[in-house]
């Protein structure tokens, strides 16, 4: 995607082209990568973008106005994460905890940045997280059908988790890049479809073979909620009859590919046992459900919560509530905090969505997975999952490049177009 501005636009030192621009786009591409390989902490995605991000911003890159709301709701929110700390016997392991929580809100930061520095990096983002989905799953694949010695590494409990240490955490890493995927095929030339496909059939076997609840209901959401705005957006009545044929197609693809996948015993039997609204840890005595209730109540008590890690400790398991985890882990401050942002990204982003923009197909993909996570979060805990973050920088350097667009356009609008200068627009 090459990328041209108006005058004035692009903010910072940082060139655009050249080899410096090469670099430092190529090390953002391996860091998006890394991040779908996670099997130990502190993994190489952490390591890569903390000197990353020291990197870029010495060297000019700068946190627009319109980022500003997002510093503050990350500050606030790890604020409130050290002010529960101070509830915790043993400080160490809180500390820890919480620098992560830190430095995943400086990435979401970082990549909107990023983003609103250059919007070409939309696709290169993107491409890269494709890349290492691809890839993840494979291994995912391969370890959970023991198609090679020594890969069973990627599995856990009889399910596929990739590169990663949690099947729940593997399934929802790979949506993104799925809808990605279908967007692809709903819009790009028909010459790299089957590339297309292919990939999007190990995504998609992938997330299956996770057997993870949550990495379905957010593949479902997310994927409607998507071609639900791309055909209200389409004006032209063939094109949205080509979504609908492709939405047919698409749904008989799933259903050929699960049909397929259920004819093997060990994944029809734990396909049939996962598939269930409500397993045995979500309403036994202390199961999910109830610690929901018992934690709540905490909550209403204790302003200052328990502690990052301390409700587990406690009562034998997470929250598994990212609402109830805010509570207890980052004081109410953290809940405001968290809310707040939540609600600024949902309202903020809505309008964005029927605006046709160069942007617009990322932010489209990445409001609807953001959704997603939201809903699913009623269920477990996402305060440390990467690419959650990933998805918010997205979305608010999304956020930056419309407010430049809007000034942009009424420059134009009062003084005409600048000598010399070129139209904001993308290739």
């Amino acid at each position: 995607m090459s990328t041209t501005y108006p005058y004035g636009v692009v903010p910072g030192d940082i060139p655009h082209s050249g080899n410096a621009a090469a670099l430092a786009n190529a090390i953002l591409a391996v860091g998006v990568f890394l991040g779908g390989f996670v099997m130990f902490e502190p993994a190489p995605y952490e390591l890569l973008l903390a000197a990353t991000l020291g990197i870029w911003f010495l060297s000019g890159l700068k946190i627009n106005r319109s980022i500003l709301p997002l510093f503050v709701c990350v500050f606030l929110f790890s604020t409130g994460g050290i002010l529960s700390i101070s509830q915790t016997a043993d400080l160490s392991d809180g500390l820890i905890y919480m620098t992560i929580t830190i430095f995943l809100g400086l990435t979401s930061m970082f990549f909107a940045a990023v983003i609103a520095d250059d919007m070409g990096r939309l696709r290169l983002i993107f491409r890269a997280y494709v890349v290492a989905a691809v890839i993840t799953s494979t291994l995912g694949i391969f370890g959970y059908f023991n198609a090679i010695p020594g890969f069973e590494i990627f599995t856990r409990y009889s399910r596929a988790m990739g590169a990663f240490q949690d099947p729940n955490v593997f399934g929802p890493f790979i949506v993104a890049p799925i809808l990605y995927l279908i967007y692809g095929l709903l819009t790009r030339s028909v010459t790299t479809a089957p590339i297309r496909l292919a990939m999007l059939v190990i995504l998609l076997a992938g997330i299956f073979l996770a057997f993870s609840r949550g990495a379905w209901i957010m593949m479902i959401i997310s994927t409607f909620l998507m071609y639900l705005i791309l055909f209200l957006n389409e004006r032209n009545p063939r094109q949205r009859l080509k979504y609908i044929m492709l939405a047919i197609i698409g749904l008989a693809l799933v259903v050929v590919l699960l049909a397929t996948a259920l004819q093997f015993e060990v994944v029809s039997s734990l396909f049939s046992e996962r598939a269930k609204a409500i397993q045995s840890y979500d309403n036994a005595r202390i199961g999910r459900f109830a610690r929901h209730a018992i934690g709540f109540s905490l909550a209403v008590e204790k302003p200052l919560g328990l502690g990052p890690l301390e409700f587990g400790l406690i009562y034998g398991g997470d929250t598994h509530n990212i609402w109830l985890k805010s509570l207890l882990g980052y004081s109410w401050l953290g809940f405001a905090s968290f809310l707040t942002l939540v609600l600024w990204t949902l309202i903020g982003g809505f309008k964005l969505l029927f605006r046709p923009r160069p942007w617009q197909p990322y932010f489209i993909i990445a409001y609807s997975v953001f959704i997603a996570h939201i809903i699913v979060g009623w269920i477990i805990d996402i305060d440390h999952w990467r690419h959650f973050y990933l998805v918010i920088g997205i979305i608010w350097g999304c956020f930056t490049l419309e407010n430049r667009w809007q000034k942009y356009c009424l420059r134009m609008k009062t003084t005409g177009p600048v000598s010399g200068s070129p139209a904001f627009n993308s290739g």
